[in-house]
């Protein structure tokens, strides 16, 4: 049995109380987990005290109230994030507005629980919690610890392969026994959803394998001379159709070969990723440009969007493992979260250097810049 301390700190009573009530016999465990976790609730009814409790007893979650007698909840959650603490906080209010919405995300707040909330409300919470913080524990100790926590690794994901599959096989067998007629109209929607599970099972399992062959040690590479124009022409006809559906046109603005010494599979790794969000994160009607040119110490590699944009908060997260930036204009796109940090560890092997350029609801810009003698 493992246990995760949760921290609530809240000015209520009856708040902390209903808290530890409702999770003192709750447990999380997942078929691929040795064991399952359980739950210490902690209380705190100020912030101050709150602080106290997060430097001695080093909690994994918090639940943090934002109006609070003294210091207010945003200030106990900037030290958090100040102390650098491996600590996912969550805001509990009534009083959420999206001041404090943007300043909390923008300090580190996992998510927002309004009350007042139902006990599924909060179980259901915390087990999303739990599984994300401990799916980042195992990251890093894998980074750590070599094979053994690798092959944990890979069965965690695995495991998430089993909701989409879970969800076709309802929507086939609903199809089958014809549950809504005989025309197939009817099933459209079950067709279209089922679909788009199978694409994010695909992408999902392309990133594993990327991710593997990446971090394997010694990743083995095929170095020769590639035409980097053909390669990224490739990549657009793979993405013209999902570019179609989202009504968006890609450009490839280099008309002459440019050629650089590389591994051709690692170079398509990196125009797809570049090309599959430009086109993910854009908007109805957008547009994205592509441009390649060699110089004579660099090779320039560059994919514009017209997308919702990123802010300067979120650059620094973009490239960490199974990362997505969380916002009200993301929570319906599915990824992997594994696209760019993938991107970024074949530039490291290259030598290379990423910029980003972006301006939230305008667009985006990434820059990558290969030395031509890596």
């Amino acid at each position: 049995m493992a246990e995760y301390k949760i921290l609530v700190v809240d000015d209520e009573p009856g708040i902390r109380m209903g808290t530890k009530r409702i999770l003192q016999n709750f447990k999380v465990d997942y078929p691929f987990m040795d064991e399952h976790i359980e739950f210490v609730v902690l209380e705190a009814g100020t912030g101050e005290e709150g602080i106290e409790l997060i430097d001695s007893e080093m909690p994994d979650i918090i639940l943090l109230d934002n109006k609070l007698p003294g210091i207010q909840g945003v200030e106990v959650l900037e030290y958090v994030k100040k102390k650098l603490y491996d600590i996912v906080v969550v805001m509990i209010t009534s009083y959420a507005s999206l001041e404090l919405a943007v300043k909390a995300t923008r300090d580190g707040a996992y998510d927002f629980i309004p009350k007042p909330f139902t006990p599924q409300e909060l179980r259901s919470s915390i087990e999303n919690i739990t599984k994300q913080l401990f799916l980042k524990r195992m990251t890093q100790k894998m980074n750590k610890e070599g094979k053994l926590i690798r092959f944990q690794f890979l069965s965690v994901l695995s495991h998430e392969l089993k909701a989409p599959i879970n969800a076709i096989e309802g929507y086939i067998k609903m199809m089958k026994d014809k549950q809504f007629g005989e025309n197939i109209s009817a099933y459209e929607e079950m067709i279209d959803r089922s679909l788009e599970r199978i694409n994010g099972m695909r992408s999902l399992i392309m990133d594993l394998l990327d991710l593997t062959k990446i971090e394997s040690g010694k990743p083995v590479q095929n170095l020769q001379e590639v035409n980097l124009t053909r390669i990224a022409r490739i990549s657009v006809d793979t993405m013209r159709p999902y570019a179609i559906q989202k009504d968006v046109d890609i450009y490839l603005n280099t008309r002459e070969d440019v050629s650089f010494q590389a591994d051709p599979n690692e170079i398509e790794i990196i125009f797809n990723n570049l090309i599959s969000n430009a086109v993910k994160y854009n908007k109805t009607g957008g547009r994205v440009d592509i441009f390649i040119e060699q110089q004579q110490d660099f090779t320039i590699l560059q994919v514009s969007d017209t997308g919702i944009g990123i802010t300067e908060d979120d650059k620094g997260k973009l490239f960490q493992d199974f990362v997505r930036i969380k916002n009200q204009k993301t929570r319906n796109i599915t990824g992997s979260g594994l696209g760019l940090s993938i991107l970024k560890k074949i530039v490291d092997m290259y030598h290379g250097e990423i910029d980003i350029q972006s301006i939230p609801d305008k667009g985006t810009t990434f820059t990558i810049k290969l030395p031509n003698n890596h």
